[in-house]
Parts: structure tokens; C-alpha cells; sequence
């Protein structure tokens, strides 16, 4: 199998991630169409990847003529046929519906070409499953861009079973040509690698709310100013490696008895699902968000992350 060159792109699926991927995609050279079932929301992803663009160049973090060229070639449409006929890689970012998800790639599969590479940004279903009704699963694998995409470095490139190696090596290359720092997941698991991080995390943290340790609150303000204001650029294994193995060993020894481990969500969890708890889109979750504005902590996010872009630790070794 011939490495895989990338010159063009769709991106399906013009909502929260589609502008992000393919601006992008653009950044690093290639030509990034993105599709979805209207010209108006077509329309309204390319206005959301172009304004994108411009906050990149804005921060300083792209050279006015990359991003110049990445405007240039940025476009926009419905014609999903046609576009994926031609594309050397298709990216779908729609809802995550494992259902939706097949059918769209059982459909792309016979489309594209034989040597395009299709990906899915699904955050955690089974990129296996998804290609199980393709010709070619070779060529399919899953590349999860964090949110906001345009702004994360991390983006898991994850093979599927029959996922061929030279397909996720030019894959990886290609995304670390648009500036983003991919890893490679080698196993299709639930979860992936950053989400079952986050997962193990948020479990243990609704567990100490759940057993009185301490509130949402002051867990939350813990996890920032404590080990989490450290970790872009200082890892847990090099953490465990400079206090010594073995001191790693013995705390982790002493309080892992005493960690949630049953294999479901938190009970509380389902307490506040019951009561139409559900953060944001209800007003309140462990947060009550009429006292607290959900627009104001994704920009403090927003802001934080180009900050941290811009001080030159964005591709943290």
C-alpha cells in the first residue's frame, strides 16, 4: 500500500466541530470543503471556519499568508457525492449516532475513491463498528479533534481492527503539517485515550461530591489550581517517574481501595438525571447556571487556550 498524499478534503457535518476541522485542514495545505444538507448551513460553517481563521491570525498563532491561502481554499456546499468523489480524505463530524454514523460510511465507501482515507470524529464510539459495513476498513480510522478544534493541539488518531498502519502514520503526519499534535491510538476502546482520562477522572471527582469529601465547587477549583495547572506541560508518568516509582506505588497502593470502581456512572449522577438536572440546557446540574453564566466560563476557556497557544507550549514534549 502507497502512503496516502492529502491535497483535498471534505468535512461532513457543519456544526460545532466541521468549521474547526476544516480550518484546519486548510491550514496545513489542503484544499477542506465542508458539507452538510443545506446551502444555509453550509454557508454559516464557512463563515464560523473563515471568522476562526481570523481570531488564529489575530493571536499570531498562524503567519498571515498560511492562513491567507487557507481563507483561499476553504469552501462550502451540498453536493456531497461529487465533493467526496474527489476528496483524498473525508472527515464526518455528525452526530454521534452509531446508525448514522454506518450508514454514512457504507454510503462514503462506495463514493470515494480507492486510495481516499475516511475518518470520523466521533469522541468514543467504536471506529471498528463504524466500518464494519465498508469495503476498504483499512483506510478508515477515527481522528478526534478536541473542542474547540481549531484551537486544541490534541487530536487522537485511533485505528480500528483492520485500520492499516501507513494510513494512521499519514494521517499523523498530516496533522502535525496543520500545527496539532496527534497520538496515536493503537486499540479501539471504549473511550479512546483522552476520554477514558476524563472519564476515570469525572467518576472519582461525582464520587467525592457524593460521599461529603468536598463540593462540586471546591473540587473544581482543586483540579485548576492544583495538579491540572501543571499538566499541559508535566505528564503523570513523568510526574510518578521524578518523585520515584516507588513512592507512586505506595500512595497509589494506600487509596486505591478506597476509589469508586463499581462498573457504572456514580449513583448521584442518575439522582440528578431523575430530578431534570442536566447543567446547562436545564439551568442547573451541580452548578446552578441562573447564578452563573455558561458563556463566560467557554470564553475564560477560549481565552486561556490562546494564551497558553501563544506562550510557545502549544506541542508540549
Amino acid at each position: 500500500m502507497t502512503e496516502p498524499i492529502f491535497t483535498t478534503a471534505a468535512v461532513v457535518g457543519a456544526g460545532t466541530m466541521g468549521p474547526g476541522i476544516a480550518a484546519t485542514l486548510a491550514l496545513g495545505g489542503v484544499r477542506a470543503r465542508i458539507l452538510d444538507l443545506t446551502e444555509e448551513r453550509a454557508a454559516r460553517g464557512l463563515e464560523k471556519a473563515r471568522a476562526q481563521l481570523h481570531l488564529i491570525e489575530e493571536n499570531e498563532l498562524a503567519a498571515p499568508e498560511r492562513v491567507r491561502r487557507a481563507l483561499e481554499t476553504l469552501q462550502a456546499g451540498t453536493d456531497l457525492e461529487a465533493t467526496i468523489a474527489a476528496a483524498d480524505l473525508v472527515v464526518e463530524s455528525v452526530p454521534e449516532q452509531m446508525t448514522l454514523k454506518q450508514e454514512l460510511f457504507a454510503r462514503m465507501d462506495v463514493i470515494a475513491r480507492p486510495a481516499a482515507v475516511l475518518a470520523s470524529n466521533t469522541s468514543g464510539l467504536s471506529i471498528t463498528a463504524i466500518a464494519s459495513r465498508c469495503q476498504r476498513p483499512e483506510r478508515v480510522l477515527t481522528t478526534h479533534f478536541w473542542n474547540p478544534p481549531h484551537l486544541m493541539p490534541l487530536v487522537e488518531v485511533v485505528k480500528g481492527e483492520r485500520t492499516s498502519e501507513e494510513v494512521a502514520q499519514a494521517v499523523l503526519k498530516l496533522l502535525t503539517a496543520c500545527g496539532k499534535t496527534p497520538v496515536l491510538v493503537r486499540k479501539d476502546r471504549p473511550g479512546q485515550l483522552g476520554n477514558r482520562l476524563h472519564m476515570a477522572l469525572l467518576r472519582e471527582a461525582v464520587n467525592i461530591v457524593a460521599e461529603g469529601i468536598a463540593t462540586a465547587e471546591d473540587v473544581d477549583r482543586a483540579l485548576k489550581t492544583g495538579f491540572g495547572l501543571r499538566l499541559p506541560v508535566y505528564g503523570v508518568f513523568e510526574h510518578a517517574d521524578l518523585v520515584g516509582l516507588d513512592l507512586t506505588h505506595a500512595v497509589l497502593d494506600y487509596t486505591a481501595p478506597d476509589l469508586y470502581r463499581q462498573p457504572q456512572a456514580p449513583p448521584l449522577l442518575k439522582e440528578l438525571l431523575e430530578k431534570g438536572d442536566l447543567g446547562v440546557k436545564s439551568g442547573k446540574g451541580f452548578y446552578d447556571w441562573s447564578k452563573k453564566s455558561a458563556e463566560e466560563v467557554v470564553a475564560r476557556r477560549d481565552r486561556f487556550v490562546l494564551e497558553f497557544l501563544r506562550s510557545g507550549f502549544g506541542n508540549p514534549r
